[in-house]
């Protein structure tokens, strides 16, 4: 082998497949934690408290008011409840936002997490944490935003819609995709990142087909937690930098702010980065990758545009601007007239 690489594992224990929310209690007991904060959205309480009954009496009591994009009004919230209830680890029951409120309350207190997914988004498996505070996000890693556990259980994402399903799919894409080029990349990193790419776009037109089908979410679930595994062992790059930046200036939901801006930011670096858009071929089965990528995405009936979610067409100066303030690693080198062609057409919904 040709070339010199770093990878470090990531401390974290997966346990995988169906029915496996069954174990949490077990877990608990290996964590030796005895009184346990459920967290969830408001959406999930209704999970959350299954959780309870799954924890027994290891159970403290559930914060159910988990919010996209972590606000930190709401992480003190938080903290306040576990303060109170004397709680010595936390249980985050659904998708990215609890998943983030998990570990907001974890770098402020060290507290233990055991995530149990419900969707594609990948967070658990990361030391990254997106912060919101007066309408700017910002990001961190570190040790302590490491969930200890995270229990996979197939079954809870068999009742996740089509439509949702597939945008946290493609969220989950995504961190493959900028895995491939990124600048502390390495050849294990790269195997999963083609291989959750691979799961993925074999297993969501089966899900979309029969969204109850357990191998399919099965595999799909799989493809998910490979993508993931890249977010948290290499550093993102222009796509997830444009992302956060939207998110936290117009407010705009996370798994449908990166499934429409993928196709874009990969075009925009593609020219720079024929290995990665090789292997993305093989992982895709086609010839073009980005044109696979575009028919996957009409296939989902998902907005295609970032007007359709909410972002107003004067917004894109902000957030070039914005972007161009703290800039991302990134293979191709961006400016913001580039940065602000990539958003227009995505603003529009103009394809690649």
């Amino acid at each position: 082998m040709s070339h010199a690489f770093i990878y470090q594992g990531l401390p974290s224990r997966v346990i995988f497949g169906r029915g496996t929310s069954g174990k949490l209690a077990e877990e608990a007991e290996r964590l030796g934690l005895q009184r346990l904060l459920i967290l969830s959205t408001p959406e999930q309480t209704a999970l959350a408290e299954r959780v309870r009954e799954l924890l027994g009496a290891r159970a403290a009591g559930i914060f159910s008011d988990a919010t996209m994009h972590t606000p930190v009004d709401v992480t003190e919230r938080a903290l306040e409840v576990a303060g109170t209830l004397g709680v010595d680890g936390v249980v985050a029951v659904g998708g990215g936002s609890t998943t983030g409120l998990g570990k907001a309350i974890a770098l402020r207190t060290d507290l233990p997490q055991i995530v149990l997914p419900t969707t594609y988004a990948g967070s658990e498996m990361t030391p990254i944490l997106g912060e919101t505070r007066g309408g700017r996000k910002t990001t961190q890693r570190g040790p302590k935003i490491q969930p200890e556990v995270v229990v996979y259980d197939v079954d809870l994402t068999l009742t996740l819609p089509p439509t949702m399903s597939a945008l946290s799919a493609l969220n989950a894409v995504a961190h493959a995709v900028e895995a491939l080029y990124a600048p502390d990349g390495n050849p294990i990193v790269s195997l999963m990142a083609e291989e959750g790419v691979r799961a993925v776009f074999d297993a969501l037109p089966d899900v979309l087909r029969e969204p109850g089908n357990p191998d399919a979410r099965g595999e799909l679930l799989y493809g998910a937690w490979l993508c993931a595994c890249c977010l948290g062992a290499s550093s993102m790059g222009l796509h997830h930098k444009l992302c956060h930046t939207l998110g936290g200036l117009f407010d705009l939901p996370h798994a449908q702010t990166h499934a429409i801006v993928l196709p874009y930011a990969l075009a925009f670096n593609a020219p720079a980065v024929p290995q990665a858009m090789e292997r993305l071929g093989r992982a895709t089965r086609s010839a073009d990758a980005l044109a696979a990528l575009m028919q996957l995405e009409r296939q989902c009936d998902i907005p295609l545009a970032l007007r359709d979610i909410g972002m107003p067409q004067d917004g894109v100066a902000r957030a070039v601007e914005d972007a161009m303030a703290n800039p991302y690693n990134n293979p191709r080198p961006v400016d913001a007239e580039g940065l602000r062609a990539l958003l227009e057409r995505a603003w529009a919904g103009m394809g690649v």
